[in-house]
């Protein structure tokens, strides 16, 4: 079973296709099958909820999913219509048995070795299952002094739509990433705004992305290998001086600030101990894996990471891990995808198991 129907659910899912499993939805068979189990209502993953303003001149790049190269894109457009568009279209060509919508509580041991998936529609059994469930559902949000004392707005980069909402207004922006950066240049546009982040942020002049993704990739996998928990992608890589980062930089927009020591009903309180009044605070902090659902089986260790072998998980091999670590970017999702099948083909074919993905009755 794939939990997740973002890059690398679908890149599971292509590659156990192409290993032979069937249609769990369809295949009565009694041969290998499986299904992916999706919560967004359609195709494209997470990226069917990204603020309105992020074009695809703007993203990080998507990487083509397997065996499917990317249509022509208007660098203008949207890429929450873009991406979903090409991922709907992938589904529909590799043939990929996808439910949804169908949001994974729990997994747990089942019978004769195999796992029980628990989803808001009842109850699967299944041999083993493959994680794609990203981080979008995990968004990072301080708990901070004073927090509820606050009388102005407060949300998450999750929850941002579009810079008009911010018109006029004395925005507070915290955290140190690429989110934070890109939603200031933006909102810097119509309202006055504070940037906060807790250490001084590093731009890089230049940026290779063969070398760069190299040593990325390195840094992550170490982390991973040893069971350490992995910190924010700009942790590793560091910020980068993109046209929309010179253009806030040019106007002023990047004067960081130290981390505010508390909030007030009006503002926040500087580190000298000054007063900022501000009206609105967004949290651009990030988000981390969204693993809740797998908490069942304890496959955390002591320092609350989760200790992998390639996309394995060190604890469990019934358990894969992808778009995790160092398959967070859009090109190491579908290498994952494709690790984790061949792994798991070679472990189904060779341990005792229980049978394929089945509702439970």
């Amino acid at each position: 079973m794939v939990v997740g129907g973002g890059q690398s659910g679908l890149s599971a899912g292509y590659h156990l296709r192409r290993r032979g499993f069937g249609s769990a939805l369809q295949d009565s068979s009694g041969g290998s099958t499986f299904v992916v189990l999706d919560a967004s209502d359609g195709a494209g993953g997470a990226w069917r909820e990204r603020w309105e303003s992020l074009r695809m001149a703007t993203v990080n790049g998507i990487f083509d999913l397997p065996g499917f190269p990317k249509p022509p894109i208007d660098p203008g457009e949207p890429s929450r219509t873009a991406v979903p568009r090409y991922f709907a279209s992938f589904e529909e060509q590799a043939e990929l048995p996808i439910e949804r919508p169908v949001r994974v509580t729990s997994v747990h041991d089942g019978p004769d070795g195999g796992l029980i998936v628990e989803t808001d529609r009842g109850p699967w059994a299944t041999r083993a299952v493959i994680n794609a469930t990203g981080t979008w559902d995990n968004p990072v949000r301080p708990e901070y002094p004073g927090s509820d004392t606050f009388t102005g707005r407060q949300l998450h980069a999750r929850e941002y739509v579009a810079a008009p909402e911010f018109a006029g207004r004395r925005v507070a922006v915290v955290g140190g990433g690429i989110t934070a950066v890109q939603l200031i240049e933006e909102i810097s546009r119509v309202a006055k705004t504070f940037w906060y982040t807790r250490r001084e942020p590093v731009f890089r002049e230049a940026f290779e992305p063969e070398v760069a993704g190299r040593e990325t990739i390195t840094k992550v996998t170490a982390d991973v290998e040893a069971g350490r928990p992995t910190g924010s992608v700009v942790s590793y890589t560091g910020l980068i001086w993109t046209p929309y980062a010179v253009a806030a930089r040019d106007r002023g927009a990047l004067d960081r600030r130290p981390m505010f020591t508390g909030i007030e009903p009006y503002g926040v309180r500087e580190a000298d101990g000054s007063f900022t009044t501000v009206d609105t605070i967004l949290w651009a902090t990030g988000f981390k894996a969204s693993l809740a659902h797998l908490d069942p089986l304890h496959l955390r260790n002591e320092q609350g990471g989760i200790r992998l072998i390639g996309t394995r998980v060190a604890a469990d091999p019934r358990v894969h891990l992808v778009g995790f670590g160092p398959s967070q970017s859009t090109v190491g999702a579908n290498r994952a995808g494709r690790e984790a099948v061949n792994a798991l083909y070679s472990f189904l074919t060779t341990a005792p198991s229980p049978e394929s993905p089945s509702r439970c009755t």
